[in-house]
């Protein structure tokens, strides 16, 4: 009987014993585990639920099953032609294959650093390979006509010499940071199965010039923006000229036609005067001569300084009792 106890005792000890040690486990959603038994892989388990494994002896790592952000440092690197600049990128991932993690990387920490140093490795490769327009920019957009040219109301040609020179000084782009930063992720994506890693992508978040750069390209925007500015003033002299020169030729046709039409007014009175002349002569031409006679003394003899002699025609109606 003693001996039937002390094996009850036993058995409930143990059982207690395996209860404390914990043969179940939760599986929490968003989360994804391996069951590692005497460092071999026995269970890969990537749905939620409760679980059971061997206490003790079963040991279970869990790993993010969601998306996760990887965060690069901006490191200076050199474009195709060694002008230095600061590219700083960020990427999406998630474990794919827990048991190929745990094989290959071990933990998630570690797993930043290999994607840092895969993601850094392939960047620097991608931009030394590229022109460094092509890691800038990512359209051609600053080459098409300035949008503020259609309301200056210039005339064709000179709004085509505005249009043409802003952009000539920029050279067309063939792929972009697009581009660029797709073949990032497709270099990348060739090297991260192994380790059990899915790359989401791979986004350019910052390009940034180097201080030697960057005095360089403010001196260009400078230049360029004076030269933009100066074919302004051009075109705005050169209008203001043509609309000078419009004036002027209505300012001469209207003068033109006043004048003309000033000489037609007076010759139609010079005309109506002399018919009037000469018909009031017509009528009596011994008072019209009278009275063009005085009207003539009105206006030369008070400029007489004195006469010597007032026997003259020219006097006769002065003198002439008549």
């Amino acid at each position: 009987m003693k001996k039937i106890v002390t094996t009850a005792v036993v058995v409930f000890v143990i059982f207690i014993g395996l209860l404390v040690a914990g043969p179940f486990f939760v599986i929490n959603e968003g989360e994804q585990a391996v069951v590692v038994q005497m460092g071999r892989i026995v269970n890969e388990i990537t749905d939620a639920g409760l679980k059971v494994k061997i206490p003790i002896i079963d040991e279970v790592v869990r790993y993010p099953k969601r998306i996760m952000a990887w965060d690069g440092e901006a490191r200076l690197m050199p474009t195709a032609e060694r002008q230095y600049i600061f590219v700083d990128v960020t990427a999406r991932w998630r474990i794919a294959d827990p048991t190929m993690f745990y094989m290959s990387i071990g933990t998630v920490s570690q797993a930043y650093s290999k994607l840092a140093e895969i993601i850094d490795s392939e960047v620097r490769t991608v931009v030394a390979e590229n022109l460094l327009l092509e890691s800038v920019r990512n359209s051609n957009i600053i080459m098409e006509r300035p949008p503020v040219v259609e309301d200056l109301g210039l005339s064709e040609d000179i709004e085509a010499d505005i249009i043409v020179q802003p952009g000539s000084g920029h050279e067309p782009i063939s792929r972009g940071r697009f581009e660029l930063a797709d073949e990032i992720l497709s270099r990348s994506r060739r090297m991260v199965p192994e380790y059990g890693i899915e790359l989401i992508d791979v986004i350019t978040r910052q390009i940034r010039y180097s201080d030697e750069l960057t005095q360089s390209v403010y001196a260009r925007m400078i230049r360029e923006r004076n030269q933009i500015a100066q074919y302004y003033r051009s075109a705005g002299e050169g209008s203001k000229a043509e609309w000078l020169g419009r004036m002027e030729n209505e300012k001469r046709t209207l003068l033109s036609d006043a004048y003309r039409q000033a000489e037609i007014i007076r010759g139609a009175a010079d005309a109506e005067a002399a018919r009037l002349y000469a018909d009031a002569y017509n009528r009596n031409q011994s008072f019209f001569n009278f009275w063009r006679a005085v009207e003539s003394y009105r206006s030369t003899l008070p400029n007489f300084e004195k006469t010597l002699s007032t026997d003259m025609e020219y006097f006769r109606y002065l003198y002439n009792p008549q």
